[in-house]
């Protein structure tokens, strides 16, 4: 009798509990593995990064009120009260970070917190007597609002869109250097009418930078006025101020776009917008990333090894197309939050509810795991050799791709008036349909044909390799 393995008598709950350990273990790969990839986005997607950028906001009314003496009996700032006040912004960090949080653990409010936070430091600035200006007749999404769209802004000019720029740049040099590489296509998984591997390259290329460029034209749009987007508050407390032009010369000196028309939220149309161009320059480079993989697989590209690194862990000759793998992934994952944030977004009930609010906190995870992928798409195509010889074997090897050019050469011999062109496609299709046909037998048919001189003479001198068109020149289009 074969004796069996004693039940695990191990109890989950007996271990240490790692939540609790100093400093916190990440929960998520982003803030985990993957960190040193997606810190950047830290500045401007993180939740301190939302309350610093939060800070801004409200400091910003706060100078811009007193600039254009909005209110009576208020007088324009000094040069250094101001400095001091951005200065609330340029040094919020670690203990400012711990600070807000103690407050907020009272407010139970987190932008009344950054009210609080703010109020504490202007006695120091000789600005006691105008703490009651702090958020004067602002809802908390007048400052929210205007913080996520400069986080987004910042987070898409200065992070994001540098990242894509560079790999659509990297993709087009590897289009350029290969543009004359002649390559088998394949038509549903067929071999097809050759190609080269730079105009394959630069049709990605030329895809991506369309998305990117979409991207650059979004508008970051922000609104501040009032509980319902009515500026009741304001016109009761000042009515003769001209509250909309207020409003606009602020949401502008933000470096944003004004929205005259709300409801108590910016409506964030603005942001499922970009969303969905973002996530389509996703999908597109998923797609990049799965034919890659392809032709990593049938030796289209061989991967240069990283020097000790691992491939297999138990088939040493392996070196795995893992990078695009990973990025796949990653761009799926992407692309799901930022369809979700689009849907979400753009609906809210009557004038207010906070569906927007819990879905925004995820707008840092979402671009995360696209410049996750985007960085190791830019690093799998580092480590790229194009195998010549295997594109060269592989069009040798389908000399039957020749036909479509008979067939059209035939019909235009036809319309030239050339007798015995008839039904030109049936008898390519008699010829190649099911056959493997070798250059011998394919120049022995347009031999027995009785085209034109001309017409012979070019196809004779026609091979897989020859028959690429002009897809060198298309490349081109790249540089315009």
């Amino acid at each position: 009798m074969s004796q069996s393995s004693a039940p695990s008598t191990d109890d989950p709950t007996a271990r240490i509990p790692l939540g609790g350990l100093e400093p916190p273990l990440a929960l998520g790969a982003l803030d985990g593995r993957y960190r040193p990839a997606v810190a950047p986005l830290i500045d401007h997607l993180s939740e301190a990064a939302l309350n610093r950028n939060r800070l801004h906001v409200e400091i910003e009314w706060f100078i811009h009120l007193c600039a254009g003496r909005v209110l009576p009996g208020i007088e324009p700032l000094g040069q250094e009260q101001i400095d001091g006040l951005r200065r609330i912004v340029e040094d919020f960090g670690a203990e400012g970070i711990a600070e807000l949080a103690e407050i907020e653990a009272v407010t139970v409010h987190d932008v009344k917190a950054v009210e609080y936070y703010i109020g504490r430091r202007l006695p120091a600035l000789g600005l006691e007597h105008l703490i009651p200006l702090v958020h004067f007749a602002c809802t908390s999404e007048d400052i929210n609002n205007l913080a996520y769209a400069v986080g987004v802004r910042d987070a898409v000019e200065l992070v994001w869109a540098p990242a894509a720029r560079e790999l659509v740049e990297q993709i087009s040099q590897l289009a350029a250097d290969s543009a004359e590489a002649p390559m088998l296509s394949r038509t549903h998984g067929q071999p097809a009418t050759p190609t080269t591997l730079g105009k394959e390259l630069a049709v990605f290329a030329h895809r991506l930078g369309r998305q990117l460029a979409r991207v650059g034209s979004t508008q970051f749009l922000g609104k501040i006025n009032g509980a319902t987007g009515t500026y009741a508050a304001h016109t009761t407390a000042v009515p003769e101020a001209d509250w909309q032009e207020v409003s606009r010369t602020f949401v502008e000196g933000l470096g944003l776009s004004w929205n005259p028309l709300t409801t108590q939220i910016e409506s964030h149309d603005w942001q499922a917008e970009l969303y969905a161009d973002v996530a389509r320059f996703n999908r597109i480079l998923h797609n990049l990333c799965t034919d890659i993989w392809s032709y990593i697989s049938i030796g289209v590209f061989r991967q240069v090894p990283v020097e000790g690194a691992t491939g297999s862990s138990t088939m040493p000759h392996k070196v795995n197309p893992i990078r695009f793998e990973n990025a796949e992934a990653n761009l799926e994952i992407s692309c799901s939050l930022l369809d979700t944030l689009g849907a979400t977004l753009v609906t809210s009930r009557w004038q207010r509810d906070l569906t927007d609010s819990s879905s925004q906190r995820n707008i840092g995870t979402a671009f995360g795991h696209s410049l996750l992928a985007i960085s190791n798409v830019a690093k799998g195509l580092q480590r790229l050799d194009v195998a010549h010889d295997v594109l060269a074997a592989d069009l040798d090897e389908n000399w039957e791709v020749l036909g479509e050019a008979i067939q059209t050469v035939m019909r235009a011999e036809a319309i030239a008036g050339t007798p015995g062109m008839e039904n030109p496609y049936e008898r390519l299709k008699d010829l190649t349909r099911g056959h493997r046909v070798d250059q011998q037998r394919l120049q022995e048919f347009v031999a027995e044909l009785g085209l034109s001189d001309a017409a012979e003479q070019r196809l004779s001198q026609l091979t897989p390799q020859t028959y690429i068109g002009i897809a060198p020149r298309l490349v081109e289009h790249l540089e315009r």
